[in-house]
């Protein structure tokens, strides 16, 4: 009659398998409480931490005639839009007080982002040149003055872009104009809200084009 074998035999196990195990089963255990981490991450919305924006594809707009050079500088901003948040107005509660989105940003200031859009929608009409170009031709400055999602109500928003375009040459100011796009929000979320600042962006940067190509010295430069 065979003699019963213990089920554990931990003195019976040759030292360099023992060894192999030891050095095994740390690496087990962090493999495990990864393979956890990451099942929590997903089935918790929370632990995404920050989402990213921009103004996506440009829209596509009708052919306009096209321009001469024209010196676009960078867009400008007051400081509460010099940074990545995602802006935004309760004004149906308190129309002087802003707040920012904790879990979504731009992927750069909105500024940036307006000087790219606009730049490359003159681009297509004509040479689009920067302010270090030793260039002689029309400077264009653009001063973004709003650029946030407003809340009508609790479930009603748009995306409201406000920004003055100055036209000078040679230190003389040729125009100057106040431009206003307003876009309504499909969700009243930042996925919304920056939806429609995207679509308000376009039209400003369609309306600032007209605008400069009817000033007088870019038409007969």
């Amino acid at each position: 009659m065979p003699r019963h074998v213990p089920a554990h035999v931990p003195s019976r196990v040759p030292s360099p398998v023992r060894s192999r195990l030891s050095s095994f089963m740390p690496a087990l255990a962090a493999a495990l409480a990864g393979g956890m981490l990451l099942a929590g991450c997903a089935s918790n919305p929370a632990a995404i931490s920050d989402i990213r924006y921009d103004l996506g594809p440009p829209a596509q707009v009708a052919s306009a005639g096209p321009l001469p050079a024209v010196k676009v500088l960078d867009v400008t901003a007051p400081e509460m839009l010099g940074s990545d948040k995602v802006i935004y107005r309760l004004s149906y509660a308190d129309a002087q007080r802003t707040a920012a989105y904790a879990t979504s940003h731009w992927t750069m200031p909105p500024a940036m982002l307006l000087t790219q859009r606009l730049r490359g929608a003159l681009s297509s009409r004509g040479t689009v040149l920067t302010g270090g170009d030793g260039v002689h031709a029309p400077v264009l400055k653009v001063e973004l003055d709003e650029f946030e999602q407003d809340f009508d109500g609790q479930t009603q928003s748009h995306g409201a872009v406000t920004a003055r375009a100055t036209l000078s040459f040679q230190g003389k100011v040729l125009g100057q104009h106040t431009f206003v796009a307003r876009a309504p929000a499909s969700t009243p979320d930042a996925a919304g809200g920056t939806r429609a600042l995207a679509a308000a962006s376009d039209d400003l940067v369609a309306q600032i084009s007209a605008w400069l190509g009817a000033q007088a010295l870019v038409a007969g430069q």
